[in-house]
């Protein structure tokens, strides 16, 4: 008999052993490099856009932010970014609205729905809306959404909250050409297969005693979803529209097929505009370093990269705040009465 407190070892089993063994070294080695590498290619490609930006914001300062002119002839050059962070604002403005809800509602429906002869072949429909080119978003865009949106949803749109004091400003104009509401609902279907699957994740790791608590005190299906559900996905569902707020900025062949291109502020969502991805995209190939234009360009990219930092950063908030809520009072005592219940 072995004495008290006494440590047994198997036989044949391994001695245990101070220290990392090679694999956890070579792990933490590996990672850390693919780490590190990944932040100095960050930096490398914040140094090459300070580098070719420099000389636009040395001869333009500020203004080159709040500037509305955007004129690359050689002699009268006039560059500022404003129209196309606003257009940028915009449309992915438009996409969040648009795409989170469904987004969240088709997470849900997937994780609760009980039969699967709807939720399958909708789980594959999402699915395949991820791996469609952007191309061919475009073009459907361009032939098929535009003409539908200038017959229909726009004419309504304007007769109905184009009247609502304020408001209405967004929905007035010509429902005609394109503009910059057919691109927030192109970037808003591009985005709903990113924000539901992360959701989706979310949602199924909600723990299982959080719904029986609020069924436990009778609480219907809805009424578990917004008590049980919600609250506690709350952060990650954040984090997912985070996600897809990062593609709505970066988007590029989609936008600039159907948001007219053209470097104006419009008060109206039916009013062409442009983005900094489309301008991009469209300008490159023709602009010269003999001139500020290509260096205008390149600082256009370094803009998009610190909006794209604020707003990640903005978003990092608002999963830390919301993940610090408690779920609602109701639960807690749903919760407590369930466990009572069970330890009688």
């Amino acid at each position: 008999m072995s004495a008290p407190g006494a440590i047994v070892e198997r036989e044949g089993a391994l001695p245990l052993r101070g220290g990392s063994h090679l694999g956890d070294r070579v792990f933490r080695t590996t990672t850390a490099i693919v780490s590190s590498g990944i932040i100095l290619l960050l930096l490398g490609l914040i140094a090459v856009l300070v580098k070719g930006s420099a000389r636009v914001f040395g001869a333009f300062g500020p203004s080159f932010v709040i500037g509305r002119d955007w004129n690359p002839v050689a002699g009268r050059e006039s560059f500022g970014a404003l129209p196309f962070i606003y257009g940028t604002l915009v449309t992915s403005a438009v996409a969040l609205i648009i795409a989170v809800p469904i987004s969240v509602g088709l997470a849900l429906l997937l994780n609760e729905m009980k039969s699967g002869w709807l939720r399958n072949p909708l789980a594959s429909f999402v699915d395949v809306l991820a791996a469609i080119p952007s191309i061919v978003y475009g073009l459907w865009g361009l032939f098929v959404l535009k003409p539908m949106l200038d017959e229909h949803v726009e004419p309504f749109l304007m007769s109905t909250l184009g009247k609502v004091p304020v408001v209405g400003k967004l929905f007035q104009g010509t429902a005609a050409g394109p503009d910059l509401f057919t691109a927030g609902v192109i970037l808003a279907i591009m985005i709903v297969p990113i924000i539901t699957a992360v959701s989706r994740e979310v949602v199924a790791v909600v723990p299982r005693e959080q719904r029986e608590a609020a069924l436990a005190i009778g609480a219907t299906r809805w009424e578990t979803v917004k008590l049980a559900i919600l609250p506690q996905a709350r952060s990650g569902i954040v984090g997912a529209s985070t996600l897809g707020l990062g593609r709505a900025l970066g988007e590029t062949i989609a936008v600039s097929m159907v948001v007219g291109n053209a470097p104006q502020i419009s008060t109206s969502l039916f009013g062409s505009g442009a983005t900094i991805p489309s301008w991009i995209a469209s300008s490159f190939r023709e602009a010269t370093s003999i001139g500020l234009h290509r260096s205008a360009l390149l600082g256009l990219a370094l803009v998009l990269v610190a909006l794209a930092f604020g707003l990640a950063a903005l978003s990092r908030a608002l999963v830390g705040r919301t993940a610090r809520l408690s779920i609602s009072p109701t639960v807690d005592v749903a919760i407590a009465e369930a466990e009572e219940g069970a330890r009688r």
